[in-house]
């Protein structure tokens, strides 16, 4: 009998261990989780904050920043040429007050109703 009671407790003992080994590596996962949620909210406000210096700085030509903000505009730039070869080669065109694609060729805007021979004579 004394072996069955050896048996029984130590069968009680291990699946206390293995049911707490079970919460601590659930616990251990939700911390993970949670851990990586707060590092993508803090990269985003560091996006944000980046954004908000750019565009509150972005004209400045001197400081330590300067070849930075040169280096974005060009991107930008060269962004904004390549999208508009994409609608040029796509037979499309994009209003430049609401950003819509149309037909190229369109007199007005689909989406706002803007004329479009104004608009590309105000740019």
């Amino acid at each position: 009998m004394e072996f069955f009671d050896k048996l029984s407790e130590s069968l009680v003992s291990a699946g206390k261990d293995v049911s707490q080994k079970a919460k601590d590596v659930s616990e251990i996962a939700k911390l993970k989780l949670d851990i990586k949620s707060k590092e993508d909210y803090v990269q985003k406000q560091y996006e944000e904050l980046g954004r908000s210096y750019y565009e509150k700085h972005k004209d400045e030509e001197e400081g330590e920043e300067a070849e930075q903000f040169f280096l974005i505009r060009e991107a930008v730039e060269e962004i904004e040429r390549m999208k508009a070869e994409v609608l040029r080669i796509q037979g499309s065109a994009e209003c430049p007050k609401c950003g819509a694609k149309m037909p190229e060729g369109a007199v007005y805007c689909s989406n706002c109703g803007t004329k479009m021979d104004d608009m590309y004579e105000e740019e």
